[in-house]
């Protein structure tokens, strides 16, 4: 029995069609994902799935009530106010790895809405670095899993920048104000400056 022959073109649409597929898969299976993938627990437990913020940008922030950036809260708050009608989302994520956020959610949600009248998404506390390292936080310091770079969460109050479509833009250091200019040019779509860190 003859083998088929295949014309030369033909071999070259197989070759490619081929690589393509292979490509994809190995792209699929290298540990890369999506941030709508994820869901995160709310302040009150309940699950919050990433993916009703598509189309939306995001700030995600690690928060602490006994730090010296606490008061951002306050710059939080009125940035959320400005933004949130125009496709913007701040979500704060209570944490106790700097040792400045002891309390448990019902003293941070008191804390945040009486003295800095807090109405963006607080989520459940988290880890932000170590073994113990919540998977969105993994997600948003690996560039295995982001796709964009690695990260340090160095201290409280870090901003995580995620654009429209769940990519992973920058990340904003904790001295840096929530209201500073670079941040709003992003938010109001004027694009964003790496280089002005």
């Amino acid at each position: 029995m003859k083998g088929i022959l295949i014309p030369e073109k033909m071999k070259k649409v197989v070759f490619i069609t081929l690589g393509l597929l292979l490509g994809g898969f190995l792209s699929f299976t290298s540990g890369q994902k999506s941030f709508y993938d994820l869901t995160v627990k709310n302040i009150d437990g309940y699950n919050y799935p990433l993916s009703q913020l598509k189309g939306k940008k995001v700030m995600i922030v690690n928060t602490a009530s006994k730090c010296g950036y606490t008061p951002q809260y306050k710059d939080l708050e009125e940035l959320y106010q400005k933004y949130k009608e125009k496709g913007f989302v701040i979500l704060g994520f209570p944490s106790n790895s700097f040792k400045q956020e002891p309390g448990d959610a019902g003293t941070i949600k008191s804390f945040c809405r009486e003295t800095y009248h807090v109405t963006f998404p607080m989520m459940a506390k988290v880890s932000v670095k170590g073994a113990d390292m919540a998977p969105l936080y993994q997600w948003l310091t690996k560039k295995s899993e982001n796709g964009v770079m690695d990260s340090k969460v160095k201290w409280n109050f870090q901003k995580y920048l995620i654009d429209g479509k769940g990519r992973l833009v920058w990340v904003v250091y904790s001295k840096e104000s929530p209201l500073s200019q670079r941040i709003i040019d992003w938010i109001e779509g004027k694009g964003w400056q790496e280089t002005a860190r």
